[in-house]
């Protein structure tokens, strides 16, 4: 799932030293064995959750005709527990798009929830099984700032989450429990409040992680080692798509540092990459990060493992080629359980 590729050239992998994973899916590999009691593995039939190894669960895909359960991973594979020390662009994480939007989420008190969901688990069980990066819709509402669909950029009764305070705390107990792991956050913009995120983010605990903007790479080149970054407690790297928040309370402007593809519908068409319109080009040489966003418009969680299957793997390929032989950083996708890869050296 979470990965790590050679940044610039795929070729000069080996040569280089540099790893990385590329990202290919269990749910269409065919089924080889059965056996149980904890001793499954990937693509292993199996019965219950209990028969698969850790880091698995038993799962199918029926949208790919996969009726028979088998062992799926269900924890990601920590790149930096593979090769550690590496700039912190030279590897890839796994990002939740719309991490808040979670499947049989309760409503909060006067909220009346009617809209899509993009994810199967909490941002807590996120962080664990691996998830490194979360894309979250920040908006001000009931005088506060939550976690929202919306609707011309304005959220409604029927579209809000949670108070954004609440994903935050998770996200620090998470960085407080495991003090060698960073976390990226990348906050669609809709709060107006003044220095409203920066009030959000030191009341949730997370001004102390804080990667400053004044340090982030501008001409691209590397970025600080994971080394670096943990020694510092740079730890959490913030995000936005407001332009005028850099100047206004340091957090860095999202299309300055990194790359990006088109989400949505753009973003999963067969043989095509296009370059999302606020993004600098592919072949912009000032950004050495690159997001690579692989969801449909509209979520269908029954359609997840299909999508994750070699469909995912030729669209890998493909945004390689059109960022100028550029692996993703950042690999952002609905309903992430259904994902998982295999390492190639």
């Amino acid at each position: 799932m979470t990965c790590f590729m050679d940044h610039r050239d795929l070729s000069r992998a080996t040569a280089t030293g540099y790893l990385f994973l590329l990202l290919l899916f269990s749910s269409f590999i065919n089924i080889w064995s059965s056996c149980s009691n904890g001793s499954c593995q990937v693509v292993d039939s199996c019965s219950h959750s209990t028969d698969c190894g850790p880091g698995l669960f038993c799962g199918n895909c029926p949208a790919l005709g996969k009726t028979q359960p088998f062992c799926i991973r269900g924890q990601a594979t920590i790149p930096t527990s593979v090769i550690g020390g590496l700039p912190f662009n030279k590897y890839s994480w796994l990002v939740t798009h719309n991490s808040f939007s979670i499947v049989g989420a309760p409503a909060l008190p006067g909220v009346q929830r009617f809209t899509f969901y993009n994810q199967e688990d909490t941002v807590t069980n996120q962080l664990k099984n691996g998830v490194r990066g979360l894309m979250l819709d920040m908006y001000d509402f009931n005088g506060d700032i939550w976690l929202c669909h919306s609707f011309r950029g304005q959220c409604f009764n029927f579209t809000a989450f949670q108070p954004a305070i609440n994903t935050l705390r998770e996200v620090e107990a998470f960085l407080s429990k495991n003090p060698s792991e960073i976390v990226t956050i990348i906050i669609e913009d809709y709060v107006h409040t003044p220095k409203g995120l920066t009030k959000l983010f030191k009341n949730a605990g997370l001004d102390k992680y804080w990667f400053p903007v004044s340090k982030m790479p501008k001409k691209g080149e590397d970025w600080p080692t994971v080394t670096e970054m943990v020694k510092a407690n740079h730890r959490l790297l913030v995000f936005t798509s407001v332009a005028s928040k850099e100047e206004e309370e340091g957090i860095a402007y999202q299309w300055k540092y990194l790359l990006e593809n088109e989400a949505g519908d753009p973003g999963v068409k067969p043989g095509s990459c296009p370059n999302r319109k606020e993004s600098q080009p592919f072949n912009s040489k000032t950004a050495s990060l690159f997001l690579m966003n692989y969801f449909p418009t509209y979520p269908v969680e029954d359609e997840a493992c299909k999508e994750h299957s070699a469909r995912l793997a030729d669209r890998i390929r493909t945004c390689y080629k059109a960022a100028g032989s550029m692996m993703p950083n950042f690999l952002a996708v609905n309903f992430y359980l259904v994902l998982s890869c295999n390492l190639y050296l």
